[in-house]
């Protein structure tokens, strides 16, 4: 699944969790996850590519016990390519 993609259902993930998902310019610097009294706020930085978004938003949600192991082990999985074994020289 492309990077996108992924990024696309880690946010729906997060926001069945119960997180108030947040996009923000933040060059960078951020920790993405966070509470505020009783809402979770998760935080993409828009600085970030969408591979980098998708690794703070996973690493966000791998701490989390409202996220279902088995939704957060698909999107954590390596793309299901073809292996191809190395060609010879």
């Amino acid at each position: 699944m492309h990077a996108v993609r992924r990024l696309q259902a880690a946010l729906e993930l997060a926001r069945r969790a119960g997180y108030q998902v947040r996009t923000e310019w933040l060059d960078g610097v951020s920790y993405p996850a966070c509470r505020l009294g009783r809402r979770k706020l998760l935080f993409v930085d828009l600085a970030l590519d969408a591979q980098d978004q998708l690794e703070q938003v996973l690493a966000a949600l791998e701490d989390d016990p409202a996220v279902p192991p088995q939704e957060l082990q698909a999107l954590l999985a390596p793309d299901a390519a073809p292996h191809r074994p190395p060609q010879a020289a």
